[in-house]
């Protein structure tokens, strides 16, 4: 079987790489690039709560955990408010005294468990989980090493110095010849490309990549100081000193790092290194009664597109992150959503490489992804008259009457239109409604709630740890966290359940839950690989489960399993020689 490629060794191509080795399905990574990672801590990734625990689940949990800093709260600073000291309560209610008249701060931040409760005027107060904010080079190192330390090394091939300059397909494979130190001839099942904003794979496939240019610019500094929000992210609007612009977000990092951002008006000057300094000097002044020592570890200049290609699949060719769609005004995150797009298609590409290509599901990708994109850059452009002056669209965005600092705070935190997890409730795999079908407190088609869970082997964990390596069937039995074992996995319907999992046409593993949001007892979940809802059922019934996972998978194959030529020993791709280079 041949091996799937990925033209692009950036953090979305790399994390593809690894959910397909989880699924047992070899790829070749094509790096234009060294192979080695450019050490810019200006250039930091904000991951939500649901594309941290991807990340995790690749391998990369320490990472995670020695690199990145989950904030601990969010201010919402209004136009002439300067804080001088800041009173920190934890929990709801946080205040700040400042000057000018201004005391308590709207969007004020308390601790509340792993996440934190945004709360004041104009809206009601929320739970969410916190952001984790790490410098991207730290992301893409931390891959790197997943990648040399999977149990079978021959799963994922990094090939550095190779730039793609030609692509041809056929019924069973793709071909693609390289240039440089890696060049020759590939041949794979498939092929992704997450080869960035200027994508030559895009290019190739001779997909469209409309959009609007320079949407937004801003000029970034990452330094070392203290500030008085010590693990807050903070969003300061139309701050009151002179030159402080329209917009000034600081979010924090490890060890006393920050990293600053200032909104530029989109076709300004050149912002100097000089007039870059004067910046970071007013903003620390202005938030801290005396101007703190820093230290200046890198700065730059970025500018933002709203892109999204035309075509996600061109027969075995798929698009995926900066290749797919450019996204990030108003705090929205472009790297959530290409880690989205991996996380979405590793599995539909594990069951076709493993069992045969089903078009539904092959073509579902494109249906869920770029469906979810879309509506992500639609709310942002339908924001960014109301938050950047010219009102005239307010009325038509989904909650754009609760201020503007709620509009900001929910792309930033990852809320609302502009920041929640996706949802596919109109996906080609979702199942024909049942008679047996239950209400939860899930959407079909929305993410699971990250429950408590155990497995038949008695292992206890979170259901979320468990994803990325086929259906998740989840038994909601009350009493079971007080029973032995070897009494319940024996009792009661467990050994129909689990007969009708065993008969699932993709793989499946079974799970108990005491408890689910909105689930009565004995109601069974049915859970993609990727964490969204398939179906919810009352009771065991075997057929409607059946069905429903069918639905999932797309229908029976199209085609046989994809790779008529024989792939070498280890699962890595088939080069031609006669051009071919050692990498």
């Amino acid at each position: 079987m041949e091996p799937v490629i990925i033209v692009g060794a950036g953090p979305v191509g790399l994390a593809l790489s690894l959910a397909l080795a989880a699924h047992e399905v070899p790829s070749v990574v094509l790096d234009e690039g060294t192979g080695k990672e450019e050490h810019r801590p200006a250039r930091t990734a904000v991951l939500r709560a649901d594309t941290a625990a991807f990340v995790e689940r690749l391998g990369c949990a320490g990472a995670v955990r020695d690199e990145g800093l989950r904030w601990a709260g969010w201010r919402s600073l209004r136009r002439k408010q300067v804080v001088r000291a800041v009173s920190f309560t934890g929990g709801r209610g946080v205040r700040a005294e400042g000057v000018g008249g201004v005391g308590g701060v709207e969007g004020a931040v308390g601790i509340a468990g792993s996440g934190y409760v945004v709360g004041g005027a104009g809206h009601e107060d929320d739970e969410v989980a916190a952001p984790l904010h790490l410098p991207q080079h730290a992301l893409t190192r931390a891959m790197r090493g997943a990648v040399g330390a999977l149990r079978d090394p021959g799963l994922v091939q990094l090939v550095a110095d190779s730039r793609v300059d030609t692509l041809e397909q056929d019924a069973s494979g793709v071909a693609v010849h390289t240039r440089g130190a890696g060049s020759g001839l590939w041949r794979g099942s498939f092929l992704v490309g997450c080869d960035g904003a200027r994508s030559t794979v895009r290019k190739l496939l001779g997909v469209r990549f409309p959009g609007r240019t320079a949407v937004e610019r801003h000029a970034v500094a990452t330094l070392r100081t203290e500030l008085p929000w010590p693990g807050e992210g903070v969003l300061h609007r139309q701050p009151p000193w002179r030159g402080g612009g329209e917009e000034v977000t600081a979010r924090p990092l490890p060890g006393n790092g920050w990293r600053l951002d200032w909104l530029l008006p989109p076709r300004g000057e050149l912002v100097t290194p000089d007039a870059l300094v004067w910046r970071i000097r007013e903003t620390l002044s202005g938030w801290c009664a005396d101007t703190p020592v820093y230290e200046l570890v890198d700065t730059g200049v970025y500018t933002l597109h709203h892109r999204l290609a035309r075509r996600w699949r061109v027969d075995r060719a798929f698009l995926a992150g900066d290749a797919a769609h450019l996204l990030g005004a108003l705090g929205t995150q472009g790297l959530d959503e290409g880690l989205r797009d991996a996380e979405n298609l590793a599995w539909k590409l594990a069951q076709a490489w493993h069992e045969g290509p089903s078009e539904v599901l092959l073509d579902s990708y494109q249906a869920e992804r770029r469906t979810a994109v879309a509506a992500r850059l639609r709310a942002a452009d339908q924001s960014l008259p109301v938050l950047r002056g010219g009102g005239g669209l307010r009325t038509y965005l989904r909650g754009g009457g609760r201020g503007h600092d709620v509009l900001l705070t929910d792309g930033h935190l990852g809320r609302g239109p502009l920041g929640a997890p996706p949802a596919y409730p109109n996906s080609p795999l979702a199942p024909v409604g049942d008679e047996a079908d239950a209400d939860v407190g899930t959407a079909l088609g929305a993410p699971v709630a990250d429950v408590p869970v155990t497995a038949l082997d008695g292992t206890s964990g979170r259901l979320c740890e468990r994803l990325g390596h086929g259906l998740l069937v989840v038994l909601v039995a009350p009493g079971t966290g007080v029973w032995d074992r070897r009494h319940w996995v024996t009792a009661g319907v467990m050994p129909r359940l689990a007969e009708a999992v065993r008969a699932l046409p993709m793989r499946g593993e079974l799970l108990v839950a005491e408890a689910y949001p909105g689930a009565a007892a004995h109601t069974v979940l049915l859970v993609r690989p990727d964490g969204h809802l398939a179906a919810a059922l009352s009771g065991v019934r075997p057929a409607a489960l059946h069905a429903a996972a069918d639905a999932v998978r797309g229908g029976a194959p199209t085609a046989p399993a994809p790779g008529t030529e024989p792939a070498d020993e280890g699962g890595t791709a088939r080069r031609d020689t006669e051009t071919a280079h050692a990498t």
